[in-house]
């Protein structure tokens, strides 16, 4: 049956079921075209390129940019259509999200140099940023210009209504992409190209398109999702030690590349996060709502529908008289078989679920249109065929895959076929006689030939036998008798896969008449067993579910590292984050987990807007629009930019893009130039992304930086506790406790002198260094208590926060009276008290 849903719910699943849709295409190749030396905005996330992409941006100021990309691999058709900055970290993003096998863009992006040299890699001016910032993100992939006058956006509206296939969506995707010049233009391209360039053409009502919102997802620009470890560890590629690796416990193809879009770019809409956390919670708490669906996936284990019905869609426009399409065709219906008599099982073990996302995944794989499939198959396919790989057990599933009776040539034909390779064995049994040799028959492509093992022959072969050749200690050898029976056979047994493909493309036609349930029941499982995969890592990990408004997290651990540590190892850390604290300095010594913490913030945070539980005892979170970061201070040698250049790089592009709804993690700013301008530049990008009023984790070891930024209201002091041990009296020793804690580091004010004892430094040089460090620490102190501007910033902090609390009690409060009560005094209390002081 069809499923209905009203249009929220409609809205609501399209975001769940994000990037999870295929549709078809062909492979296409293109030769590489280096980067120059500009700064990148991220490092690329490698992941195996299968998308054509087609980009279009606009002229003048403004700089919106459409994007349509084709899946070569599964099918998929992408449209995006969003306005950028001038770095085009944004469209950069969605590309990364999409890898792309080869880029097309106009003719006139590029200049006349470019184009002439398009195909050889070789590197000139561009007369678009656009193409250059994409060559440089994407060195090793093509760049290929096309006619400007396929960039035409009436023509991408037909292309899009002729091919997108007849589903509940379509309606949808045609109304958002209506009025979207550059995505509708870059479409366009796209299908123009694949005509004229490559002779593809598509059938109508074949292809699954959707125009993908970006105000839905969450943006990670790409040197954030390298820093964060987010698909690939930063050691090693092999390595499961990242947060695509800890999640996957996926069973199907489409599943695992829906994880991996989904942490690249987490869905923003709440209510579909929240779906996604009840079917989750569900399958946690019912033990055999979570092994019947464990075992249903187990039974669709390495299968990849999307590539299934792609190439079903796409063998029609395949040449009909040729035998190996014909075996081809034959092999993809027994595996849509095997694909549609597997549902069943995915059906009971969904059926009564409480979660509406699971009841709507039941509906979906339950659709009345994937019985009258599996009816047509069962009908023309015979019960006992099954798609298997290579030599003749192969060739014989495909020559008896279509029923007796549904043709009678086709019966003859397969009769001639049979007695064929009768008469071949026959004569295998009488040379085998009549020569004393124990022969055997080998089929390969172009028919059989004699085998005989080396230890078996005794002397020479007999005259009759020719085109000897040696294999894996075998002798293989035909005779001309041989040959013209292979011959016969090969020429019925064309006849009987022409015959046999005549049926099956009858019988692909019919089946995708009702292309759109399959792509649903596809994107069905791919995300259950996303759901699966995230109720089975919270199960063994022990994570819990959250909820939304303020941050706060109790007991917070880093997903990944806790993984490498025997368990009570590692040390969980609270975060609490809300209007009147959206900046939180994080201080600490080397080694004190100032970096960790940044990165657990992070890495929760994505796990949350992905819909999967988090590890934490207690956690709530703030939706963002995106995660920034600057995280690492390396160099880059190869683009002759140094530390600071890379570090102000990165700020220029948080600062270009970041919003209130944005989330920055930095760590370590402007410690790639002196001290004096590190702080200079650290404070006054501190102070701009204050006023842009974004959350943001600063971890520095400027310790001047929580003077001078004192005045904010909303900045907090955090540091990583640290112990001092004294080993004896010449040395000094540190425990770091991995905990995080309000306010200034007060032990450690001077960390570094005392670990210079270790290094043997004469005692009246650290003696004298303490002392002056000393003075100066408490010069500063006096001259902050005794300033009145110190006082108005504390007396702001602490209205700012009381501010806050009530909001807070008044939303969210579920307290009892007599709690409530005693918890309002308490704030009155901690009010008064900093007022009386700085009044």
């Amino acid at each position: 049956m069809h499923v209905t849903v009203n249009k929220t719910v409609r809205r609501v699943t399209f975001y769940i079921f994000y990037c999870g849709t295929v549709i078809i295409s062909r492979p296409w190749t293109g030769q590489s075209r280096p980067g120059t030396a500009r700064p990148q905005t991220g490092t690329s996330i490698r992941q195996e390129a299968s998308f054509v992409i087609a980009i279009l941006e606009s002229r003048g100021v403004a700089h919106e940019v459409g994007m349509a990309a084709l899946d070569k691999e599964t099918g998929r058709v992408i449209l995006v259509q969003l306005a950028d900055c001038s770095t085009y970290v944004k469209t950069l993003h969605q590309m990364h999200i999409h890898p792309p096998s080869l880029i097309l863009v106009p003719d006139t992006f590029m200049s006349a140099a470019d184009v002439s040299l398009a195909s050889t890699g070789k590197n000139s001016s561009t007369t678009s940023h656009l193409v250059q910032y994409i060559a440089e993100e994407f060195p090793d992939i093509a760049v290929e210009p096309v006619a400007r006058k396929y960039w035409n956006d009436g023509g991408g509206l037909d292309f899009i209504n002729q091919l997108c296939i007849e589903d509940d969506e379509k309606a949808a995707t045609l109304v958002a992409a209506s009025d979207k010049y550059y995505v509708l233009s870059a479409a366009c391209a796209l299908f123009k190209h694949a005509e004229s360039r490559f002779n593809t053409r598509y059938a109508p009502c074949s292809l699954r398109i959707r125009y993908v919102p970006v105000e839905g997802t969450m943006m990670i620009d790409p040197e954030t999702a390298r820093s964060l470890e987010l698909v690939h560890n930063r050691t090693s590629k092999k390595s499961s030690r990242s947060l695509f690796g800890i999640l996957n416990h996926t069973y199907t193809a489409m599943a695992s590349r829906l994880l991996r879009v989904n942490i690249l770019a987490p869905i923003t809409v709440q209510s579909a996060i929240d779906a996604r956390l009840d079917a989750i919670e569900e399958l946690v708490q019912y033990e055999d709502k979570f092994s019947d669906t464990r075992d249903a996936l187990k039974s669709l284990n390495k299968m990849d529908f999307d590539k299934l019905i792609s190439s079903l869609a796409a063998s029609e426009a395949r040449p009909s008289n040729s035998p190996k399409f014909a075996s081809l065709r034959v092999s993809q219906m027994l595996n849509l078989r095997s694909f549609v008599r597997n549902l069943p099982l995915l059906q009971k073990a969904l059926s009564g679920t409480r979660s509406q996302l699971l009841s709507i995944i039941h509906d979906m794989v339950s659709d009345e249109r994937l019985s009258v499939i599996d009816k047509l198959i069962r009908d023309n396919l015979n019960d006992e065929a099954s798609p298997v790989k290579g030599g003749l057990t192969a060739v014989n599933a495909r020559v008896y895959a279509i029923k007796a009776n549904r043709n009678h040539l086709l019966d003859v034909a397969r009769e001639t076929y049979k007695e064929n390779v009768g008469d071949i064995y026959q004569l295998n049994t009488s040379l085998s006689e009549e020569y004393g040799l124990p022969l055997t028959l080998v089929y390969q492509e172009s028919g059989f030939v004699f085998a005989l093992k080396k230890d078996e022959l005794e002397g020479e072969l007999p005259q009759e036998f020719i085109n000897v050749s040696e294999r894996k200690g075998r002798k293989l050898f035909s005779i001309m008798r041989l040959k013209q029976m292979n011959a016969r056979m090969q020429a019925a047994l064309n006849e009987t896969l022409n015959l046999s493909d005549k049926i099956i493309q009858e019988l692909v036609t019919e089946v995708l008449g009702d292309a759109g349930a399959l792509y649903k029941a596809s994107e069905a499982i791919a995300l259950v067993d996303l759901l699966w995969s995230f109720a089975h890592a919270s199960i063994v990990r022990n994570y819990g579910k959250h909820c939304y408004w303020p941050r706060a997290i109790k007991a917070g651990r880093h997903p990944i590292l806790e993984t490498t540590h025997s368990a009570g190892t590692l040390v969980p850390n609270d975060v609490y984050c809300c209007d009147s604290s959206s900046f939180q300095i994080v201080q600490g010594p080397n080694m004190s987990g100032k970096s960790t913490y940044l990165r657990q913030t992070g890495l929760l945070t994505i796990m949350a807007m992905c819909g999967c539980f988090v590890p934490a005892e207690y956690a709530s979170f703030r939706l963002h629009d995106a995660l920034l970061t600057r995280l690492s201070n390396d160099d880059d040698m190869e683009k002759s930019l140094s530390t600071f250049a890379n570090e102000m790089t990165s700020s220029a592009m948080i600062l270009g893009i970041a919003t209130p709804r944005t989330l920055v993690l930095i760590d370590e700013l402007g410690r790639g130039t002196s001290p004096n301008e590190g702080i200079g530049v650290s404070h006054a990008i501190a102070e701009e992304l204050i006023k842009m009023k974004c959350f943001v984790f600063f971890a520095t070891h400027f310790a001047e930086l929580a003077t001078t930024l004192s005045r904010q209201p909303t900045v907090v002091n955090l540091h990583l506790s640290v112990q001092k041990a004294r080993q004896s009296t010449a040395n000094f020793g540190m425990i770091f406790q991995y905990k995080i804690v309000d306010g200034l580091p007060e032990d450690m004010d001077h960390y570094g002198l005392e670990l210079a004892r270790l290094a043997d430094l004469p005692s009246n040089v650290t003696t004298e260094g303490k002392r002056v460090a000393e003075a100066l620490v408490d010069l500063e102190a006096r001259r902050k208590a005794e300033s009145q501007s110190s006082k108005v910033a504390v007396r702001r902090r602490a209205l700012l926060k009381l501010r806050t609390q009530l909001t807070q009690v008044l939303d969210h409060s579920a307290l009892p009276d007599g709690e409530l009560v005693a918890y309002l005094a308490r704030m009155q209390r901690d009010a008064v008290k900093v007022l009386h002081e700085t009044l």
